[in-house]
C-alpha cells in the first residue's frame, strides 16, 4: 500500500505519467447503445502519458437512462440514399427526424 501522495507521485513520474486533478467539472456523461449513465459532480483526475491519457472518475450521484434506438429496415435506408442521392449517414438522420417516415425524409433531403 502507498503511504500518501507523495510516493504515489513519485511512481507516477517514473512511469512517465503527469497527474493533474480537473476542476469544476460538472457532469460527465458515458453513453453506450442502450443507455446513458451521467455521473453528477464528479472528481476527475487526468493522468497523461506521452502515449495517451488516462481519466479516473469518481462519482457520487449517478443516474441512468435508457437511450431511444431507432431501428430502420436495411431497405428503408438504401431506398431513401437512392431516391436522394445521399449518403447512408445523412438517410439515417432524415429518418430519426421523421421517426421512420420514408417519404417525409426523401421530402426533407429533396428540398
Amino acid at each position: 500500500m502507498m503511504r500518501g501522495n507523495r510516493e504515489m507521485r513519485r511512481m507516477l513520474d517514473k512511469m512517465g505519467l503527469n497527474m493533474q486533478e480537473l476542476d469544476n467539472i460538472e457532469e460527465v456523461v458515458i453513453k453506450t447503445d442502450t443507455k446513458e449513465i451521467y455521473l453528477i459532480k464528479p472528481q476527475v483526475i487526468e493522468m497523461k502519458g506521452k502515449d495517451s491519457t488516462i481519466f479516473q472518475i469518481i462519482a457520487g450521484d449517478i443516474e441512468e437512462k435508457e437511450r431511444e434506438v431507432p431501428t430502420f429496415k436495411e431497405e428503408d435506408i438504401i431506398l431513401v440514399m437512392q431516391q436522394t442521392s445521399s449518403s447512408r449517414e445523412k438517410a439515417i438522420m432524415a429518418l430519426t427526424d421523421t421517426k421512420g417516415d420514408i417519404a417525409q425524409a426523401i421530402l426533407n433531403l429533396t428540398t
